[in-house]
């Protein structure tokens, strides 16, 4: 008689399991992208990337929104009409901002002002919905502040020396940008997706149109055009469309918002790795102290 063989035993992952593992592959995305904007602005101005990354994201978002179940009608007039002012602030005048940001400022600083936009977010919330100000909000917000302060200062905060005061302001700018467009997203009742699509395609129209008006160079001289296309599409595809939906289907699967959106103050950390070891920028101590301010500052915001 032959010898009894056990059934094979498969692993089966829990819904809250795969949470996480969607919100690993987000925040690695995510982590990337800043030193990808900057490997990008080498070779395409920044009207140029935006132009190839927001094409590159309606591609995407449109063979998912084609491929997804359950499959629903798409109203497009309609979907044009609810997206053109969503559209003129993410992407077009966001990334215009950010991707002028970078294009000014190293990588680690430029990524680090931006992260204010979590507490922006949360005070503008506060202002247009007419919540009550607690103290911690007000506490929260200075405490993000001096960290802009101290990254942008370079720890110099006796004698506030910025070496690039535009780009700063920018970089700090373009979370009043995307925190306004949330709060729009947050009153648009339309599928997540199909926000997005219309958003990246608009935009997409709107940024072509300016830059064939004003005659824009899109590559930069020293360009090296497979590069370039290449950079682009990375950006449009794991800044703009693919992250989203990973991030997406990372809240829809875990039991709680809050197991997964907390892992999110994750991604400047990693973003730096990256910056360190692909870009070989040497990351400022005070950009990991301001930091380190801006994080906590959302923290005891949300607390």
């Amino acid at each position: 008689m032959g010898a009894m063989h056990s059934p094979p035993c498969f692993y089966v992952m829990t819904q809250q399991q795969k949470s996480y593992l969607y919100a690993a592959m987000a925040i690695l995305a995510w982590s990337s992208v800043s030193t990808a904007f900057k490997i990008s602005l080498r070779h395409l101005s920044p009207i140029g990337l935006l132009l190839i990354s927001s094409f590159s994201a309606s591609l995407f978002l449109l063979a998912y929104r084609c491929f997804s179940k359950p499959k629903r009608p798409l109203e497009i007039i309609r979907n044009i009409r609810q997206s053109i002012i969503p559209a003129l602030l993410n992407p077009f005048t966001y990334y215009l901002v950010l991707f002028e940001a970078y294009n000014r400022l190293r990588a680690q600083e430029a990524q680090a002002l931006n992260y204010t936009w979590a507490i922006v977010l949360s005070i503008l919330s506060i202002i247009v919905f007419r919540e009550r100000f607690r103290v911690k909000d007000i506490l929260a917000l200075l405490i993000s502040f001096t960290g802009v302060i101290v990254i942008s200062s370079k720890g110099r905060m006796l004698s506030l020396e910025f070496d690039d005061v535009l780009g700063t302001a920018l970089a700090a700018g373009s979370s009043l940008i995307w925190a306004a467009y949330w709060i729009l997203n947050m009153r648009d009742k339309r599928n997540n997706i199909d926000k997005l699509l219309f958003n990246f395609a608009l935009g997409f129209v709107i940024i072509l149109l300016l830059s064939l008006v004003l005659r824009v160079p899109i590559l930069l001289p020293q360009a090296i055009p497979l590069y370039a296309i290449l950079s682009g599409v990375y950006v449009g595809i794991f800044e703009m469309g693919l992250t989203f939906v990973l991030w997406m289907n990372a809240l829809q699967l875990s039991e709680s918002t809050a197991k997964v959106s907390n892992l999110i103050f994750l991604t400047p950390f990693i973003s730096l790795l990256f910056i360190r070891f692909t870009l070989n920028e040497p990351i400022h101590i005070a950009t990991i102290a301001g930091l380190i301010l801006i994080i906590t500052s959302n923290i005891i915001q949300k607390t």
